[in-house]
This record gives C-alpha cells, structure tokens and sequence, in this order.
C-alpha cells in the first residue's frame, strides 16, 4: 500500500509502505503544527493488518515540531501493544532520545518486598532500600539548603505570586481550625489537671497549668499535628500530581530549579506562618481554660486571669515559637520530598500523601525530644 499527497519540498509530507513484511513511514518536509488526526488513522488502519515490523525514514525531514512526535510517539504505542518489532536508527538522534525518554519513564506501582524472600534476603532488601532513601533524603536537604542560600542571594526563581498562595493557604485559611482545636486541648488539659487540683483545694493553678503547657509545648505540637495534616498532605498531594502529569519533567527540560520553584515558596510560607498560628494557639488554649477555671471550677475571672500572666514566661514562650519553627520546616520538607519523588501512577499519589503526614509526625516528636534534651541541659 502506497499513500502519498503531493506537496512541495517544504510541505509535510507522510508516506505509508506496507507489504508482507514490514511498515513502512517516511517523513518529508517541514512539520509545524501538522494536523495528524487523519495521518495517525491511516496508520492505526495499517497496524491492524500486522505487519512483521515497524521502521521510520527521515532522510528528507525539513524542521519539526511536537506534532511530529506525535506521531512517532502514537504509532510506536500501538505497534508495543501489537508486539510488532520497531526501528528508530533513520530517525534524528534528537528524535530518538526524546522518544526513547517518553517510553522510559515506569507507572507501575511502587516495589514491594517479594514475598518469596528468604528472612536473610529481606534483610539485606529492606537495607538497601534504607540507605538508598536516606541518600535521596539528604541530596534533597542540600538541594533545599543550596535554594535557600540563592535566596538570600537574589539568585532564585522562585516566583512571588507563588510564595503569596501557599502563605494565605497556609496561613489565614487555617486560623479556624487551629483556633477551635487549641481551644478543646486548653479546656481538656484544664479539666484533667482541675479534677486533680480540686482535690487539695489548689484549683486556682489552673490557669498556671494551662499557661505553661500551652505557651510551652502543647501549642506548638496542636499547631504542628494539624498542619501536617491539612497542609502537609496537600504539599504532598499537589507536587505528586505534577510528578503524575510529568510537570515536573517539564520543569527540568525549561532549565527550571524544581526546588526554587516549588519547594521554597511553599517552605517559606510555614517558616512564617507557624510561629504567628502557635501564639494563636497559645491564646485559644488559655481562653480554653478559662471556660473550665471560671464556669465550671467557679473561679474568680480576674483571678483565673492573672495567675495566668503570672506563669507566662518569656522562655517558655520563645520555647514553643522554636518548636514551631523546627516543625514548619519538617512539614514543609517531608511534604515537598514525598510529593516530588512520588511514582508515576495515581496510587502513588495517595501513598505519598499518606507518608508525608505520617514522616511529619514522627520527625516533629523526635525533634520535640531533643530540643527538650537541650532545654534541659541548658536550663532554659
């Protein structure tokens, strides 16, 4: 079968040659914004009749664009899905490496342990993949670590609009939830603590308890453990989605630094962000105290009040803000490396939601710890 359209040498130009053997393309002209809806049938139609195998000729190809890729890109997938054999050796070095590129990328599902290990085999499994991780981990620390530098160098690209967003998604749109759960912890930790003070007749420290656990470190933690979940996960969920829809591909093939781009605004915004919703926290869980001190333990208001502002201390506060800086960061950064180097299919996106929350959780307890080892050593 020969199909061909008569053109000049500068327009595109698609001829089909199909015998027994083999399928044959070969591509003339300049291809700019080719139209291939007809072109691909025609060659949809030719597949269909099995041929042994695929090849491309592109001797005589003028200038080319994405359209043209296409093509090439749809007639391989179909003949792949014919198990019919292809040649891309006539195609433009350039032409192959982007099609060898497209086919490379792998949308299965994470790998999982095989189940026929043996107990030794998984133990050397699970540490590779350990040190593997951690390697991956640490190159993204110092990737980040390097944005920041060519921040405060004016070198980065990230944009303002972008910094803008996460801020106010970050920020203002989480003043309702934080302040209605700093409110239930400071009115729980105030009934716990007011039932055992009751019974000595000590109930008026209420509101000391109340203040120095929230101004301290229950702030700090309630503010972490819901932006973990709330803006964590969307960090995780949203750069994840970009890796399913190779956005972030095409970021690197523009030359654009993934990390100033995405990473630092996001990151910049929690840094802001979690220091001013902790001292909202502060606040609600002492108001929250207040309604178990004063309604319910019959505690004077002015009282309740000022043994409060007495137990407020400058170190304890400046505690709780270092606390929420440390866990800004870890939000911001086990979000943004779960989304970025989620898999390639949808399921890995909620797997890597799922992670950042839970990586999240775990490094904000474990840096709770030793900034409490810290504190103590250094009696502050």
């Amino acid at each position: 079968m020969n199909t061909a359209a008569k053109t000049d040498n500068n327009r595109p130009n698609i001829t089909l040659h199909l015998d027994n053997q083999s399928l044959a393309l070969r591509f003339e002209g300049n291809f700019k914004q080719f139209k291939s809806t007809e072109t691909l049938q025609k060659i949809q139609n030719a597949l269909k009749k099995k041929p042994q195998r695929l090849c491309f000729n592109a001797e005589n190809l003028g200038t080319w664009d994405s359209s043209l890729l296409l093509i090439i890109f749809e007639t391989i997938k179909q003949a792949k899905s014919q198990n019919i054999p292809f040649e891309l050796n006539k195609l433009p070095k350039n032409i192959q490496d982007l099609i060898r590129l497209a086919f490379s990328v792998n949308r299965s599902p994470s790998a999982v342990i095989p189940d026929k290990m043996g107990f030794i085999e998984k133990i050397g499994y699970t540490t590779v993949q350990l040190y593997n991780k951690t390697t991956d981990v640490l190159h993204f620390c110092t990737q980040t670590l390097d944005g920041i530098g060519r921040l405060f160098t004016a070198n980065t690209i990230m944009r303002k609009t972008d910094f803008l967003a996460a801020l106010n998604e970050c920020g203002p749109k989480a003043l309702g939830i934080v302040s209605l759960i700093s409110f239930l912890v400071g009115l729980i930790l105030a009934f716990v603590g007011g039932v055992q003070l009751q019974e000595f007749g000590a109930q008026i420290y209420i509101a000391s308890l109340v203040t120095i656990g929230m101004c301290r470190i229950m702030g700090a933690i309630m503010v972490g453990i819901i932006m973990a979940g709330r803006t964590g996960s969307s960090y995780a969920a949203a750069l994840g989605t970009m890796q399913v829809n190779e956005e972030l591909d095409a970021l690197e093939t523009m030359g654009l630094s993934r990390i100033d781009f995405l990473v630092l605004p996001r990151l910049l915004a929690l840094i802001i962000a979690m220091p001013i919703l902790t001292m909202l926290s502060d606040f609600m869980g002492m108001v929250g105290g207040a309604f178990i001190g004063v309604l319910m333990m019959g505690l004077p208001y002015q009282e309740y009040w000022r043994y409060a502002f007495d137990a407020f201390h400058l170190n304890n506060f400046l505690v709780g803000l270092f606390h929420s800086l440390c866990f800004g960061v870890i939000i911001a950064v086990c979000g943004c490396y779960q989304g970025i180097h989620c898999g390639r299919n949808s399921d890995s996106v909620g797997l890597a939601t799922t992670r950042s929350v839970v990586c999240a959780i775990v490094w904000m307890i474990v840096a709770t710890g030793i900034i409490t080892v810290i504190c103590q050593e250094l009696d502050i």
